[in-house]
């Protein structure tokens, strides 16, 4: 049998029904947030880690010039070791029928009997290569699917300068491979980079490497200490030409799966809070308007025995209607967009499959932490309860005084009409209670700013790294650094307009416990086609004695202009280096170090070598350059700018950076609950002295004046409030989306801060409409018969 309170609390709901609605969106967003993310998380690791336990990546990864098979036997020797598997890895040039350009791959060998010890390869179709048969290869599925490969066709590739033909047999996908890009490259794209798998025997072959082996992947025995097992193994290979063994930590592909599931991790942590806690600021301003309109009715049913607890229970129910309500519809959100977001994940991180996991803790700490949160805006309200007696809450409250206002209220009123006057009073006589609801707006005026700024930040991305930045057409690595006159070739081939020089050396970049494996690029001094750029998008003079690094790496070494930073080259003679960092320059993609050329040749003791170009072509003579590259035996890989700034803004669009426009639209969201709740409450609190209006002859727009006059006024005061959180707003956010592949910056863009008005201003507009449509439907005398 329903309770009579229980009555009540059904025809509350109903009557604040548009209040509640919105309230419980704002929760529901919280709530999908974290069921989401929390999903998402839950599912990249699951998956990862079951992917990784099947196929068994290695624990540490050793490249080597070239070293003798023999060495295999030393490496499991070290202490530590569980197991070791040498390979055959090179880089190799695909020929398409119908692309000019030359598309670059990996080659891998596979053991000639039986399946790899690490590394193990996932077949998707066809079989394994046979043994004897050199010219069998398996295919990157991701790859093969891009250009309509499959079991039973051929392909030709350049492997070492030679020209061969293979046979297709299976298709394939591998743990190393879970994010894929090519050497030298952060952006993946299905379509531009292959990997082959083939016999140790045929490429050992191809790349003259019999009886030899030029990776070493390391199995670690539980407890072994991984950076004693890669100094051991540097020092068995260093005098081979090794580059320095890396743990799995640090292999591309993982590195960047483990950072997206980091950042979703921080994101679970840190977004919902900020929905939920705005969920329980508009619940308490709720709550407390209804308890104060319904003063007299407490006292009712004090009287006629009701308690303090069952009263407080009462209103106690309608704040855990809401919040439940808004809970349970984020958790069925969040599934569904979780599923959604498996989807894009797909596209660049290529699991066998991705189920979104369901993490049932995520269920139960959102349904508890929104009742929580709203149960601390409930309790503050409940306290009004309990101090109110029958006698004091059926008598009505003392009128506040307002004959203090002030002379500048009466100086601005003086020249004002009657309407416009019963404006400004309510604002002037209730300061606090107008603060609260100019501050709620500018909060969601300061969410729109901030998301429409991240928009503008990615564009800006686009535009600085590809037509700023980079201002070549074409980039050219070589399978090794070779002698600055292959420049010459380059430039007379027809149609190169312009040729620049660089050199990337792997290295490790020290300071103090801090550390960065990656690239130390040389570029000439005055470079035109690739720059380092300072803060003002101003080119950087390269000094000779010097280093310039990224702002982002700067940041992660923590060093600054003046430091010493130590560089631990893992190529050629790999030389230890102390350079001092000569400035800072802003990269918007990946964590580059610059270098004069020719000091970084001399630091080297290599002078006059280069390991690509930047080329800037006449496009009409595309395909005649194109075909000449690939016809180079040096030539290790061609790609273009344009089909570089193509992957990267698919990347950004349907990949990770997709979240940025999900976050848009719950920043619209929170920001017309906000609007629509300070409405609404206006409304209620002021519906029998609008009725008044109504009676003693003011028309429908007249007192739609007055209740939404002062609603214009305290969202055109917020607006400019919530730029100003905004603006700072967005560096937070920004730093939240940047990563170790791109960084987003957080720029002052007019049209981002007019687009945020306007989403703000349609918001008022709405909520002003649904207000007024609901008070032209006042019942005058019902509306009169409440005395509150």
């Amino acid at each position: 049998m329903v309770s009579p309170l229980d009555h009540k609390l059904l025809r509350d709901l109903w009557r604040i029904k548009g209040q509640a609605i919105a309230i419980g969106a704002v929760i529901a967003v919280g709530v999908m947030m974290l069921v989401m993310m929390t999903g998402l998380t839950a599912s990249l690791t699951q998956t990862r880690d079951a992917y990784y336990e099947r196929y068994r990546p290695a624990d540490v990864f050793a490249s080597v010039s070239r070293a003798p098979e023999r060495l295999g036997s030393r490496l499991a020797a070290i202490p530590g070791v569980a197991s070791v598997q040498t390979r055959v890895e090179g880089r190799a040039l695909i020929d398409l029928p119908g692309q000019v350009l030359p598309v670059q791959a990996q080659a891998m060998s596979l053991p000639d009997r039986g399946r790899p010890a690490l590394n193990d390869v996932y077949l998707t179709n066809g079989r394994m290569p046979a043994a004897g048969r050199p010219d069998e290869i398996l295919l990157l599925q991701s790859f093969a699917a891009a250009h309509d490969l499959r079991p039973g066709d051929s392909l030709r590739a350049t492997m070492n300068g030679a020209r061969r033909s293979f046979d297709i047999v299976g298709l394939a996908q591998s743990p190393e491979f879970l994010y894929i890009t090519a050497p030298g490259e952060l952006i993946p794209d299905d379509a531009r980079f292959g990997v082959i798998w083939m016999s140790r025997a045929g490429l050992s072959a191809a790349y003259d490497m019999s009886g030899a082996f030029n990776e070493a992947l390391i199995g670690l025995s539980r407890g072994a200490s991984e950076p004693a097992v890669m100094a051991a193994i540097d020092r068995v290979l260093t005098p081979y030409g090794g580059t320095g063994a890396y743990p799995l930590a640090h292999q591309t592909s993982n590195r960047f799966v483990s950072e997206e599931i980091a950042g979703l991790e921080a994101a679970a942590t840190g977004v919902p809070p900020i929905f939920l806690m705005v969920a329980a600021f508009l619940l308490y301003i709720v709550i407390s308007r209804i308890v104060q309109a319904e003063r007299g009715q407490i006292g009712l049913m004090k009287a006629f025995g009701y308690t303090n607890t069952e009263v407080g229970a009462h209103y106690f129910k309608l704040v855990m209607a809401i919040a439940v309500g808004g809970a349970l519809a984020g958790c069925l959100a969040g599934i569904a967009t979780g599923r959604a977001m498996v989807g894009l994940y797909t596209t660049y991180y290529k699991f066998p499959f991705l189920v979104f996991q369901l993490d049932p803790a995520s269920f139960v700490i959102g349904v508890a932490v929104s009742i929580l949160s709203a149960s601390v805006g409930g309790l503050l309200v409940l306290r009004q309860v309990f101090a109110l007696t029958p006698a004091d809450a059926m008598r009505t409250p003392s009128p506040p005084d307002f004959s203090r206002t002030g002379r500048m209220g009466r100086a601005i009123g003086s020249v004002l009409d009657q309407p416009s006057r019963m404006v400004m009073r309510r604002i002037t006589r209730q300061p606090v209670r107008m603060a609260g609801a100019m501050i709620g707006i500018a909060s969601g005026m300061a969410l729109s700013v901030s998301m429409i700024t991240i928009y503008a930040g990615f564009d800006q991305t686009i535009d600085l790294t590809f037509s700023v930045v980079d201002r070549s057409d074409v980039t050219v690595s070589f399978t090794h650094p070779v002698s600055d006159k292959t420049l010459f070739e380059l430039a007379r081939l027809p149609g190169v307009q312009r040729v620049e020089p660089v050199r990337n050396a792997a290295v490790v970049l020290r300071n103090g416990v801090n550390s960065y494996r990656g690239a130390l690029t040389g570029l000439p001094e005055n470079p035109t086609l690739n720059r380092a750029l300072d803060d003002r998008m101003q080119p950087i003079a390269l000094p000779q004695g010097g280093v310039v690094l990224s702002r982002v790496l700067a940041d992660m070494l923590d060093i600054q202009p003046g430091d010493t930073l130590g560089v631990d080259v893992r190529e050629g003679r790999q030389p230890l280096l102390d350079l001092p960092v000569s400035g800072i320059a802003e990269s918007l993609l990946g964590a580059p170090a610059y270098m004069g050329l020719d000091a970084l040749n001399a630091a080297l003791r290599e002078p006059g070598r280069v390991s690509g170009a930047y080329l800037m072509i006449d496009e009409a003579q595309g395909g005649a350059i194109y075909a000449a590259l690939q016809d180079m035996p040096t030539v290790a890989g061609v790609s273009l700018k344009s089909q570089a700034r193509d992957a990267f803004v698919t990347l950004m669009n349907t990949g990770a950076g997709a979240i940025r426009y999900v976050m848009g639209a719950l920043a619209f969201v929170i920001t017309f609950g906000i609007v629509y709740n300070a409405a609404r409450i206006a409304l209620a609190e002021r519906a029998r002295d609008l009725a008044s209006l109504r009676v003693i002859g003011f028309s429908k727009g007249e007192t739609a004046f007055v209740l939404l006059g002062e609603l214009a006024v305290v969202t055109l005061v917020a607006l400019p409030v919530g730029a100003l959180m905004g603006y700072y707003m967005s560096f937070g956010i920004a730093a939240g989306f940047s990563t170790d592949l791109y960084q987003i910056p957080a720029i002052f863009d007019p049209v981002s801060y007019g687009q945020a008005t306007l989403v703000v201003l349609t918001a008022a507009v709405v909520s002003g409409w649904l207000v007024k449509r609901d008070l032209d439907r006042t019942d005058l005398i019902q509306a009169l018969k409440t005395r509150e």
